[in-house]
């Protein structure tokens, strides 16, 4: 497969007669690949994956004979077989990798199967994207073969039956091109650290041994990095000691709440680069220098489907109908919000990955990330779901033998950082304190990610106890009243703007 793809104007492609590929064109033959690949599986057999490549129109044909998945519904039906060892399930052979993602209400962490064939497109797909710098004007070409530091999960796998399994940044990393070994930082031994405290003080000491350009990871704790490694040498700034830093590659969350404090870390502007890196795959990224959004990667190896994110598609919970509206590339909208499905060459099959996106640019298939399809509170990528919010609650709850009919959380900033913020709705007497500290370790227990933030990023949990009465005149101001109506577990936007000012007794619009 080409690396850089030769992309003629319109109209001289017409005036030699040769072929536009459009977006629509490129996506039926990635899953025209796909299929052909794992038409022998069990998967394929059971859905006629052969029917559908002789169908003259396949994708339409794949829509109609494959049913849509979330995660807990693949994995039940096949994924968990995976597990086990069995081969040729979802696709050819044994997977023997597993991206552990958070946050289902059965366990602490998903099951994403990796494959040979999945590394080796997101790895095509950095590439891709290391090509595109070119095309960034302000900063100098030699910056690119310079350091890369990389903060993210250890390569240091958990061994399972017939399985590895841990964070993908951590088996992307273990599975790097051996030309990028010499750019790439912070190397493998300290890549395999699995207590991130650990890992971050070995980056600080080894910092001054470094040639830094590029910064890629989580915002969170590219921030701390920063700030411990400025704190360790007495610097005003991090281009004292990496001053070819240059660019930031970021993505998992918004950016935006951020930028006041990396800039106070910088000695001078750098360029920041969005990426789309899910468990699942490496969907979009950010091609060119202040794009509205992040291109899809529509010619490697994922074919997308968009499902209009209303109430059509989805109830009042955010989940997903049994047989949801499902468009392709060619079909959608700029300005609306659509729910993802992607099938993979990782056995994902009309697999809703959970986000929400909209389309910025749709000749040049350039979306922006707008949300989950279910509330979730992720601040710094601590994945907090309505089923672990509700848990904890419950755990808590029964231990102190109380009722909490109500509840919300709100993200809220905490000095250059974050905290969440609870407000828990009883008539009964309780320990505010004893409360928090129950909630929060529960949250621990069920959620890694959650677990691993409130070490760092995710800086204090608060907890307010109001009447029940409260919440109903909150909802009665808003013109919610009725069995229909429920309080919104996560607090964002106008509405936690409106419930602050309800709170302080001012009018609210």
């Amino acid at each position: 497969m080409a690396l850089i793809d030769l992309k003629l104007p319109k109209s001289i492609a017409r005036a030699l007669n040769l072929p536009v590929s459009s977006p629509k064109r490129q996506q039926i033959k990635v899953l025209k690949k796909m299929l052909r690949k794992a038409r022998f599986t069990e998967f394929g057999q059971k859905y006629k994956f052969d029917e559908i490549l002789l169908n003259r129109h396949p994708a339409k044909s794949f829509q109609q004979l494959v049913p849509a998945y979330n995660y807990n519904k693949i994995y039940d039906e096949w994924w968990h077989k995976t597990l086990d060892g069995k081969p040729d399930i979802c696709w050819p052979g044994v997977v023997k990798l597993f991206a552990l993602s958070s946050g289902t209400s059965e366990s602490a962490s998903k099951y994403i199967p990796i494959t040979k064939e999945l590394i080796r497109s997101n790895t095509i797909t950095c590439i891709r994207q290391l090509i595109s710098l070119a095309t960034y004007t302000n900063v100098p070409r030699s910056s690119v073969s310079r350091g890369w530091l990389m903060l993210g999960g250890s390569t240091q796998l958990q061994k399972g039956p017939t399985y590895f399994a841990g964070d993908l940044s951590g088996i992307q990393a273990k599975n790097i091109p051996f030309w990028f070994q010499g750019m790439y930082k912070p190397g493998k031994k300290i890549a395999q650290l699995k207590d991130w405290s650990k890992k971050l003080d070995e980056i600080v000491e080894k910092a001054p041994e470094w040639d830094i350009a590029f910064l890629v990871g989580v915002p969170a704790w590219v921030q701390l990095c920063m700030e411990k490694v400025i704190e360790r040498y007495n610097l005003k700034n991090i281009h004292e000691i990496w001053p070819n830093l240059a660019f930031f590659v970021h993505g998992g969350v918004s950016l935006e709440p951020y930028k006041k404090g990396f800039n106070k870390l910088l000695g001078k502007p750098i360029t920041f680069i969005e990426t789309y890196l899910a468990s699942e795959g490496f969907l979009a990224y950010q091609n060119k220098q202040d794009a509205k959004g992040m291109r899809l990667v529509i010619n490697n190896n994922i074919f997308f489907e968009f499902v209009p994110f209303d109430d059509e598609n989805f109830d009042s919970e955010g989940n997903m109908a049994e047989d949801p509206k499902a468009l392709m590339i060619h079909e959608v909208e700029a300005g609306k919000d659509y729910a993802l499905l992607i099938s993979t060459n990782a056995g994902a099959w009309r697999y809703s990955i959970g986000d929400t996106i909209r389309f910025v640019d749709i000749e040049k298939s350039e979306i922006i990330i707008t949300g989950r399809t279910k509330h979730f509170l992720s601040l710094v990528g601590e994945h907090l779901s309505v089923d672990n919010m509700n848990k904890a609650i419950q755990l808590a709850s029964e231990e102190l033998n109380i009722s909490i009919p109500e509840f919300t959380v709100a993200g809220i900033p905490y000095g250059t950082f974050f905290a969440h913020q609870w407000y828990l709705a009883t008539d009964d007497k309780v320990n505010t304190e004893e409360m928090r500290i129950r909630i929060d370790n529960h949250l621990k227990d069920l959620n890694d990610d959650y677990e691993v933030e409130r070490k760092h990023a995710l800086k204090a949990v608060l907890v307010d106890v109001l009447s029940e009465k409260t919440f109903m005149d909150f909802m009665r101001s808003q013109g919610k009243v009725g069995g229909q109506h429920k309080f919104p577990r996560v607090l964002k936007g106008k509405m936690l703007e409106d419930w602050q000012k309800f709170l302080k007794g001012e009018p609210v619009k």
